[in-house]
């Protein structure tokens, strides 16, 4: 509920602070006073856009400062949603700097717009005669059905089994999209694989056949150098072998003379060794080494399969197509993978659309069972408002479709006077009618939920006598289970409140100001008796006037 309202240099008024409390609340004063400025200035409070041309004084800045005890709100998880610091009595302030800039606070930590705009949905619900359009929606319809038969849990275990359905409905999609287009390319990767498994590439293949491609293409040539290579080494006369065998005997011999020649005798050994493994080699490849054309031409053929998968893939090595190989394997066997991720999926929603089903059948019953009940608490209300023979046939049709909250379509039909046909409420109720059905309506939702502070915003005009006197009545017993505000200038409905403003506007010589003051028992009688008898109060009208406050 709202327990105090600051409100500084904003339009008519330059500061003001008051207290409220529980029940019904009542706000007076002539047309024009300034009883709008308040809701404006709470309008800001709950997230409504600025307007420059409200500062009181463009040089400095408006602050308006709303307090709330939200105790029994369970407004928790929202604080946490909107990373706010939750407290029984959060204060709400918003201030408007004279250079436009806006800024908003709850519980002293800065906050945005959009956060406040969401709080603002479950702290005041300002009631205007405008709103009364809110009865042509079929969400508002249903939720006053779900209300009444006390289908919050169903409703919400609906909603987010919705959303699972909503869910896999876009993974099927995605998956479905994707075998699709996987299909498409399918045969395509699946010609490329086998282009490549068939060549049945090897790391490092492609260097090792290009070598023996050159070697088996210039077998003449490699076999000349080859040969003079050995002749070189090993000539029996004149080969390297032969007098370096010559030197190490040489050196053998000095080495016996004098140890220091030791060494030196050691590397020509070795030198001598490794001379006759060349040799012994030159001369294993040179008998190895035979023309073989045929051979020469499989492996022709085999480098040039090579360089055209190279080329059509467009890669320089064997190590990039075997890449290649394997990500196109995973593409061919992924259609079979995404075949299966769609089974699981599909059963997925088969059940949740089974579910979802059996949900909104218990809540198409639940709502079905309270129509009547509902329809005639409605007409029993608003009977005494004028509209003593006012009836309500709330009609639910069950669609194929999965609406947001369920899968039933509602249509309030009314009939405002005897003999008069049923038709859709929005064409066939006056905007008088309308304010009424809204108000009961109202008064049926305090009692079965715990709705935030209401403000009625001359929800009476129009009416007048027993009738005002009647939705005084509702409006004080909506009092009892919530927190009331009604702007009013009916004294029947100002008789009914627990606490009583009025809102007066004077002038200076400079300057308009509104001001809101509570009235206690006397200044309240006055009130009552001026609306009754205009500016000439008269005793009946105070005697009246002592007879509504009772």
């Amino acid at each position: 509920m709202l327990t105090h309202l600051s409100i500084t240099n904003y339009a008519l008024i330059a500061h003001t602070a008051i207290d409220f409390t529980n029940n019904l609340t009542i706000i007076t004063g002539e047309t024009g006073a300034g009883k709008s400025i308040l809701l404006d200035a709470l309008g800001l409070v709950l997230g409504k856009r600025v307007d420059l041309n409200t500062l009181r004084n463009p040089e400095e800045k408006c602050v308006i400062e709303a307090h709330f005890n939200i105790t029994s709100y369970k407004l928790h998880s929202l604080f946490s949603e909107l990373d706010l610091d939750y407290e029984n009595d959060t204060i709400v302030r918003r201030e408007i700097l004279p250079s436009g800039k806006s800024r908003a606070f709850v519980n002293d930590a800065p906050t945005t717009l959009q956060n406040l705009q969401q709080l603002g949905n479950f702290l005041i619900d300002i009631h205007t005669q405008h709103q009364t359009q809110d009865l042509f929606s079929e969400k508002y319809q249903l939720n006053l059905l779900d209300v009444y038969a006390d289908n919050g849990n169903l409703v919400k275990d609906y909603q987010q089994q919705l959303q699972s359905f909503k869910k896999y409905q876009q993974q099927l999609n995605l998956l479905k999209e994707q075998q699709s287009q996987a299909a498409k390319e399918q045969d395509y990767n699946a010609f490329l694989l086998d282009e490549l498994t068939q060549a049945n590439l090897k790391n490092g293949e492609q260097e090792e056949l290009e070598g023996q491609f050159e070697v088996l293409a210039n077998v003449e040539k490699v076999s000349g150098f080859l040969e003079q290579g050995y002749a070189v080494l090993s000539n029996e006369e004149f080969g390297i072998t032969k007098q370096l065998y010559e030197v190490k005997s040489q050196i053998q011999k000095l080495a016996q003379i004098s140890t220091k020649y030791e060494n030196l005798y050691q590397r020509l050994e070795s030198s001598f060794i490794e001379l006759e493994d060349i040799s012994d080699e030159l001369q294993a490849e040179l008998q190895q080494l035979v023309a073989d054309p045929q051979q020469l031409e499989l492996i022709n053929q085999k480098l040039q399969s090579i360089y055209q998968l190279q080329k059509k893939h467009n890669v320089s090595s064997i190590d990039e197509l075997l890449e290649i190989q394997n990500e196109l394997s995973q593409k061919v066997a992924g259609v079979e993978s995404i075949e299966e991720e769609i089974n699981a999926v599909e059963k997925l929603l088969q059940k949740t659309e089974a579910d979802l089903n059996a949900l909104a059948q218990d809540l198409h019953a639940k709502r079905t069972s309270v129509l009547k009940a509902l329809s005639s608490e409605i007409e029993n209300l608003i009977k005494p408002l004028g509209m003593p023979n006012a009836q309500f046939d709330i009609q639910l049709a069950y669609s194929d479709t999965f609406l947001s909250n369920g899968k039933d379509e509602v249509n309030w039909l009314f009939s405002g006077n005897k003999g008069m046909q049923f038709g859709l409420l929005k064409k066939t109720a006056s905007g008088g009618e309308l304010s009424r059905i809204m108000l009961a309506v109202k008064s049926i939702l305090a009692q079965k939920s715990k709705l935030p502070t209401i403000i009625f915003d001359e929800i009476d005009t129009g009416v007048s006598g027993d009738v005002a006197d009647k939705m005084g009545t509702i409006m004080q017993e909506m009092g009892n289970y919530m927190q009331i505000f009604s702007i009013t200038h009916l004294p029947q409905v100002a008789s009914k409140g627990n606490q009583h403003f009025k809102v007066t506007k004077f002038d200076d010589d400079k300057v308009t100001t509104s001001t809101i003051k509570l009235l206690n028992t006397e200044e309240r009688i006055y009130e009552i008796a001026q609306m009754l008898s205009g500016n000439t109060i008269t005793d009946a009208a105070l005697q009246h006037a002592k007879q509504l406050l009772n």
